[in-house]
Parts: C-alpha cells; sequence; structure tokens
C-alpha cells in the first residue's frame, strides 16, 4: 500500500473529486478516503466512483470515533441543526492524517473552497480545521489553493502550484467548467449529505444523545430506523423502535445488543419492533410497548377495535446475540401509552439553552 504520494478526503461531491483530479492530473498517486458514519457516507457507490472517475478510494468507518466526539459536546459548536461541521473535518482530517505511513504519502488533500460554507470554509475557519487537526504543512486544498499560504508539497516542488485554482465563494460554475474538461459527465447534486442538518433527523438523535450512556455508532444507527418513541420514567429512559418495512425488520438482528427486547406478534402479520433501555424493563412499561407495537399492525388493530386481545412475544438479547424468548403478552393494541416520539421543537429549544448557557457554540 505504500506507492501513493497523497490521500484525498472523498465525499462523492463533486469538489472532492475535481480535487483529487487535479493533483492526480499532476502525475502523482492518490488514494481517496470515503468516511462513513451512522450520519453520512455511501459506501455502496464506492465501486462506480471508482469506475466512473477514475479514482481509487478506500471505505473507513469512523461511526464510534463521530460518536464519542458528539457524547463529548463538539469543540467547535453545531451549525444550524445538530451538524458539528468544523469537529468533523479536523476528525476526518486527523484520521487521513494517521493513515499517511500506511499508504506512504506525504500529504493530504481536500476539496474545500473558501468562502463557499458560512461555518466550515471560512478563512479562519479553515485555519482552524488544519491546526487542530495537525496538518499545518501537508494539508493541500487544490480549488481554492491560490488564496492560502502555500503547502510543503508545493513549496518542494512536488506539486506545482500554477495549476492549482483560486476558487472562491457559494457559486459552481468554475467546478462545472472543470468538470467538462475533465470529461466528467455524471455531475453529483450539490449538498454536504449529512443527515444531522435536517431537523427530522436531528430529532432522532437529540434523544439518543440525552438519554443513553456514552452512546456508540450502533445507537445512532438504530436511531436511522423505523419510528422512534421514547418513555421517561423518574431517571430511566425506554426507547422504543418500531419498524416500518421488511428492511428495518432485517436491520434490528445486526444492531441488537445484550439486554435489547425484540417485540414480534404472534398470529398476526406486522412490524418487529426493538427496545433498549437504561434500566430493567418494568413489566407496565413492557405491556405498553407491547400495546403500541401491535397498533401498527392493522389486522391485530382491527382485532383489538373488535375486543379481542393479542399475544406479543418478548425475546431478550444474550451476551452471544442470540434473542432467547423471555414471555409472552396478551394485550389490547393501542397507540395511548406512555411512548412519545421526539420533536424538533423540544430538540431545538434544548440547542438553544446550551448555546446560552455557553456548553456549546455554533448558530441556531
Amino acid at each position: 500500500m505504500s506507492d501513493y504520494h497523497a490521500l484525498a478526503l472523498f465525499s462523492g461531491g463533486l469538489d472532492s473529486i475535481l480535487a483529487a483530479r487535479l493533483i492526480q492530473n499532476q502525475g502523482l498517486r492518490v488514494k481517496c478516503l470515503h468516511f462513513i458514519s451512522p450520519f453520512f457516507g455511501k459506501p455502496s457507490r464506492v465501486r462506480h466512483w471508482e469506475k466512473l472517475y477514475g479514482l481509487d478510494i478506500d471505505i473507513v468507518d469512523i461511526g464510534d470515533q463521530y460518536a464519542d466526539m458528539l457524547a463529548s459536546g463538539p469543540a467547535h459548536g453545531f451549525g444550524s441543526v445538530m451538524n458539528p461541521c468544523v469537529d468533523c473535518k479536523i476528525l476526518m482530517m486527523r484520521n487521513a492524517r494517521e493513515r499517511l505511513s500506511r499508504y506512504g504519502a506525504t500529504f493530504l488533500i481536500s476539496g474545500e473552497v473558501l468562502g463557499q460554507r458560512p461555518m466550515s470554509q471560512r478563512r479562519d475557519t479553515l485555519n482552524i480545521i488544519r491546526r487542530d487537526a495537525e496538518a499545518r504543512d501537508i494539508l493541500l486544498r487544490p480549488l481554492c489553493a491560490r488564496h492560502l499560504d502555500p503547502t510543503e508539497p508545493e513549496l518542494s516542488g512536488l506539486v506545482d502550484r500554477e495549476r492549482l485554482l483560486g476558487i472562491s465563494g457559494r457559486g459552481r460554475k468554475e467546478q462545472l467548467e472543470l468538470a467538462e474538461r475533465f470529461g466528467i459527465e455524471e455531475i453529483p447534486t450539490p449538498g454536504g449529505g449529512c443527515m444531522l442538518t435536517e431537523k427530522e433527523n436531528a430529532r432522532r438523535y437529540w434523544p439518543v444523545l440525552e438519554h443513553i450512556p456514552a452512546p456508540k455508532a450502533a445507537d445512532f444507527r438504530l436511531a436511522n430506523l423505523g419510528r422512534q418513541l421514547w418513555l421517561h420514567d423518574g431517571e430511566h429512559h425506554y426507547w422504543l423502535s418500531i419498524g416500518r418495512n421488511q428492511a428495518d425488520n432485517e436491520h434490528y438482528a445486526a444492531l441488537r445488543r445484550p439486554g435489547d427486547l425484540l417485540f414480534k406478534l404472534v398470529g398476526y402479520p406486522g412490524p418487529l419492533a426493538m427496545g433498549r433501555a437504561s434500566a430493567p424493563w418494568p413489566a407496565p412499561i413492557v405491556q405498553q410497548a407491547a400495546a403500541l407495537m401491535a397498533s401498527y399492525s392493522p389486522k391485530a388493530r382491527t382485532a383489538g377495535d373488535n375486543g379481542k386481545t393479542v399475544r406479543v412475544r418478548i425475546s431478550e438479547c444474550a451476551p452471544n446475540k442470540e434473542s432467547d424468548p423471555v414471555a409472552e403478552v396478551e394485550i389490547t393494541p393501542s397507540r395511548q401509552t406512555g411512548f412519545a416520539e421526539p420533536a424538533w421543537e423540544e430538540t431545538h429549544r434544548k440547542l438553544l439553552a446550551l448555546r446560552k448557557q455557553g456548553q456549546i457554540c455554533g448558530k441556531g
């Protein structure tokens, strides 16, 4: 693996494609790193991108490190929703720097453009990113390099600075012209593709961050599935994820961990549900969760409307990840339970309160 000159942060967006190609076109060997987490990344597209754009790409999963960063509080704050853009870029840059020797590379490439994004691509922020990632002299931003101080690869003559660009601002005209020169026909749509920038997703993630001790990537991946409902009982929190389709149901098997509960209807078609909590589940709360899950089966709900009860099998996930049946409960399907879906308004209120207290920064 030690035959590359540079490692490039590669999102799959146009800027990251162009940055890598600009350096490749100087006769240098570039390895692209596509970072993934529960919030971003498209690993299934990597082989397609390699063929389409003539790039060499590896997938790097930073999910647990990202979860740790969120749990400890991003040093540079959140953006307009739950997006820690500056800390995100520092985390990826630091991971790339730590892989330099593995690939025999000597510098890093990023597709950032000065002034393109209000939070993470201001001049002062670009300097913070390279400083905190400990990549001051080895981070090259080919698309806007003419606006920045020369880096070591340029000063040494390895990279010809005259063939780098001086793009700035939010427009894409110059990038599109460059893509045409490179013969790139499939142009990615603009946008970061980060789920943390969307209110609908933030309301799913914030309760995980708030109520799950030391959350990991698997917790946030669970939050991406199905319907998310929470019940708070004193100091304890009970989390129920109800599948919307067969794909959700299949993912639960991969995400379960010891102590999780699986809920499955007996005798009726319907969703699966997974329960995760900060304490053992009391019987009344198990029954509420079972009744709520059953209410999302049309046939079970019809039976309940006709005065019939239905059975739900409860299984607990053991350390070997097998699920052992614990009990069956007989309930009437109902949505009148103590569980509720988190709301963006409540999440936003809490984020604003933390900002006012100075615990997190960013703009709201």
